[in-house]
């Protein structure tokens, strides 16, 4: 994990009603240190895949957890073995600083 993703998972989400987006070169720039996230129609995306049924629900049970306490919920697409998250800012209209932060923390349900 690189200390900007360290430092991430550290941290906690802020209130952002009407907040701002993070400038496009910042969100390049993030985007590189958190593994194997993508940009894809304006939101970080991730497709976790797992073993079998239980273990895709343990993490989206996990992550919900994680959703609940930061206050900040990706969109989900659950199947059989597979999670594709999407992280954006509803109210900022893009991604934000809360998106990184939970998607890093997501990465970090998985290092236990």
């Amino acid at each position: 994990m690189s200390d900007l993703a360290s430092d991430l998972v550290a941290r906690h989400c802020a209130a952002c009603h009407g907040g701002t987006a993070l400038p496009e070169a910042t969100v390049k720039n993030m985007l590189t240190e958190i593994k194997a996230w993508e940009l894809i129609d304006g939101k970080l995306v991730k497709t976790f895949a797992f073993k079998n049924y239980y273990e895709t629900m343990a993490f989206v049970n996990a992550l919900a957890w994680v959703s609940h306490k930061e206050d900040h919920h990706p969109d989900l697409m659950v199947s059989y073995n597979k999670c594709r998250v999407d992280y954006s800012t509803h109210d900022a209209n893009g991604i934000t600083e809360n998106d990184f932060i939970c998607a890093a923390k997501a990465d970090a349900l998985l290092k236990f």
